[in-house]
């Protein structure tokens, strides 16, 4: 009796091994592949957590090399761009001033930020009029994302704003301020950007005379605006803003801000 249980007990058991054997040599055989390709695998084809620093460093010495030292420094010590409308500021030479060049400022100026919107305002009043998104995604997706470096989105906005402004304008998304940039940091950094081309002026006259127009029209005057948004344009800084404005909309001045 003993010797026909044990002879059941070991057939069983050779049965139950027969059916679990496929099952368990095709798992086995999954964990050492999963196992050789992770030990395989190059340490460049694996996350590198300094990446996007190194990619950024070098977005920010292309955009330096682009752009005038006037904007790298603002670049680099407020976080921002100022463009100016209707293709920057306009120079002339007049007898009268000797020779000098006669400055004719924009009526209307644009802050780049990274990943954010085009805000145009006012230069002389700080009004702001619009917000214009537009997007440059890195159409090669690294480790499946398509966002560019901050440095790299900057240079591409100011190249496509300064090379077609009507183009860029007229393709982007245009919203009213305060869409997706919030009004009260741009007023904080409209006042920021004033006490920085003041302290500039100050540590070097001679830079500020030649940059000529690339100082902010309103000069000490926006250090009395409130922050808050309290000083609004005058009708005909305003007239003037909407006119230029409309001729880059290929819109009417009268129905731009209907």
């Amino acid at each position: 009796m003993a010797l026909a249980l044990g002879t059941g007990a070991i057939l069983l058991v050779v049965l139950l091994w027969e059916l679990v054997r496929p099952t368990f040599k095709g798992a086995l055989t999954r964990v050492r592949l999963l196992w050789s390709l992770r030990r395989s695998a190059s340490p460049r084809l694996g996350y590198d957590p300094g990446r996007e620093r190194r990619a950024e460093l070098r977005a920010r010495a292309l955009l330096r090399s682009c752009i005038d030292e006037r904007d790298w420094a603002i670049y680099r010590d407020l976080g921002f761009l100022r463009v100016w409308g209707g293709h920057g500021d306009d120079r002339r030479t007049d007898r009268r001033s000797m020779g000098s060049p006669i400055v004719q400022r924009a009526s209307y100026a644009y802050l780049i930020y990274p990943h954010k919107p085009l805000v145009a305002y006012v230069p002389q009043t700080g009004a702001l009029l619009n917000e214009y998104c537009v997007a440059f995604p890195d159409l090669s997706r690294p480790y499946g994302s398509s966002r560019l470096p901050d440095s790299d989105d900057v240079l591409a906005k100011w190249m496509a704003l300064t090379a077609d402004e009507h183009r860029l304008i007229a393709d982007a998304n245009m919203h009213l301020p305060g869409r997706q940039v919030d009004p009260g940091r741009v007023r904080r950094d409209l006042l920021r950007l004033a006490r920085w081309e003041r302290e500039r002026a100050a540590r070097d006259p001679r830079a500020a005379d030649r940059a000529g127009a690339g100082a902010d029209p309103r000069g000490a005057d926006l250090a009395s605006t409130d922050p808050a948004g309290s000083n609004l344009p005058d009708a005909s800084d305003r007239a003037a803003a909407d006119r230029a404005y409309a001729d880059v909309r290929g819109a009417d001045a009268d129905t731009l801000h209907a």
